[in-house]
């Protein structure tokens, strides 16, 4: 992996510094002041605050200068914010609204993928082999394969609603994913219950069966944040030819 550029390392910086409250909601600064904070050139952090106002988090005057913007302000579905909140004080609100935001979207995106089945025909290709993935990497931990297999799995559900919109949020979904593989769970083993329940929504999709379809896609949302999780549903093993 090539090393952070100057600029990387300045957009890396100030924007967690915002989010951590070290750059507070309506403190103002200057181009001068961000240089000898970073370190960096005056064209890079003139860009880095090209970035970050474009991302809402900070006004650039004449009069005021720099204004860092509260967090009503930023573009929350950036991934760059949201990583910048989990790794920050307050990652466990953050991780709180990514559970809140796949409890609403994903098993809408379930049930609109097996209506799009059963009424359109649509090709379930795709989320067919992410499963057969996850299944082909559950003996290793949940990093490198059984994550990009479980990020393509919920790329397909989402793909398959025929949603645009719900296709959007694609990556603030795929953010919280990486997040728990990689630091929640860190080196477990996955989870055989999780991986069945994945199975039975990829089985009730082709099947065309919305209710099956949402309330899997629930329960794997639900044991994922901790939460109750719905009675067992009768999870299958055996993989569809």
């Amino acid at each position: 992996m090539s090393s952070p550029t100057a600029f990387e390392r300045a957009l890396e910086q100030l924007g967690a510094e915002v989010v951590a409250g070290t750059l507070p909601a309506d403190a103002t600064d200057t181009i001068e002041g961000f240089m000898a904070r970073t370190g960096a050139s005056r064209s890079v952090v003139r860009e880095v605050t090209r970035v970050l106002g474009g991302l809402g988090m900070l006004h650039a005057g004449r009069r005021v200068g720099l204004r860092i913007r509260p967090l009503a302000e930023w573009d929350l579905l950036d991934t760059r914010v949201i990583r910048w909140r989990l790794e920050g004080p307050e990652a466990a609100r953050q991780l709180a609204e990514l559970r809140s935001l796949r409890h609403a979207v994903e098993p809408a995106a379930a049930a609109a993928a097996a209506r799009a089945v059963r009424e359109d025909g649509a090709e379930t290709t795709a989320l067919d082999a992410a499963v057969g993935r996850m299944i082909a990497a559950a003996d290793g931990p949940e990093s490198g394969e059984f994550l990009a297999a479980d990020r393509d799995f919920h790329t397909a559900v989402l793909a398959l609603s025929g949603n645009a919109m719900l296709g959007r949020l694609r990556a603030v979904i795929e953010e919280g994913l990486r997040h728990r593989a990689l630091v929640e769970r860190g080196e477990q083993m996955p989870d055989r219950h999780d991986l069945g329940l994945h199975r039975e929504v990829a089985a009730a999709i082709l099947d065309g069966d919305e209710e099956q379809a949402a309330a899997h896609m629930r329960e794997i949302i639900e044991r994922a944040t901790g939460e109750q999780p719905l009675p067992h549903l009768g999870i299958s093993w055996a993989v569809r030819g």
